[in-house]
């Protein structure tokens, strides 16, 4: 049976959770298909995966910082209430996207609304925490490619 290697082709279900239980991210109902090394998962998270094979179903506690750097204090802004759309529901918790001057986007955390600014924290939502790391490997393939039917091997 194959392994995952570096350069494996690897489909999977994924689940990032809190100790909660609270789901961060995950595949959904579709799999994730990725080439380990190629940038798709946090390189902390590939480790992971190294040596498994197909049908492995594994829960990884992932230490806080060890993943996901610890939270930078000048990722956290605040902006005006004005540079949000009018009716826009605005509450602490709530994570929205929002776009760079470069056209990327990446997700804020509302970490506080005021009369006229809102405090919006762009750490990643993992900064600093501990979480579980779940994955189902369905299928790998060595030389990285999957057929059609999901079977590598």
């Amino acid at each position: 049976m194959t392994a995952i290697t570096q350069g494996s082709r690897v489909r999977m279900h994924y689940s990032l959770q809190l100790e909660g239980g609270f789901v961060v991210d995950s595949s959904g109902n579709e799999p994730l298909e990725f080439v380990l090394g190629d940038g798709t998962l946090e390189a902390g998270l590939e480790r992971h995966l190294l040596g498994l094979e197909t049908g492995a179903q594994r829960e990884f506690a992932i230490a806080p910082g060890s993943v996901f750097p610890f939270p930078d204090k000048s990722a956290v802004q605040e902006m005006e209430r004005a540079a949000f759309p009018d009716g826009m529901p605005l509450e602490s918790g709530m994570i929205y996207e929002f776009n760079t001057p470069a056209g990327d986007a990446i997700p804020g955390r509302i970490v506080d609304v005021g009369e006229g600014t809102v405090t919006v924290d762009f750490n990643h939502p993992l900064a600093g925490q501990p979480f579980l790391f779940i994955a189902e490997i369905l299928d790998i393939d060595g030389d990285g490619a999957i057929d059609a039917h999901g079977s590598g091997d």
